[in-house]
């Protein structure tokens, strides 16, 4: 189970950073997609990239 939550809170940082990067305009890949330079997603991927260490740190307990 330990694994399985550090693997899910992992891909769930990373989604999360990615949505955040892309909300921001950071990151405009790829270059069709409906989330680049939308704020909206910046804050969704806040709260996923919440979500990930949340699952990180309950790995670890």
């Amino acid at each position: 189970m330990r694994r399985f939550l550090l693997i899910a809170g992992l891909f769930a940082l990373a989604v999360g950073l990615l949505w955040i990067g892309q909300g921001t305009g950071t990151v405009a890949w790829p270059q069709s997609s409906f989330m680049v330079n939308q704020l909206q997603w910046a804050g969704y991927g806040a709260a996923m990239a919440g979500f990930g260490l949340v699952l990180i740190w309950q790995s670890n307990q």
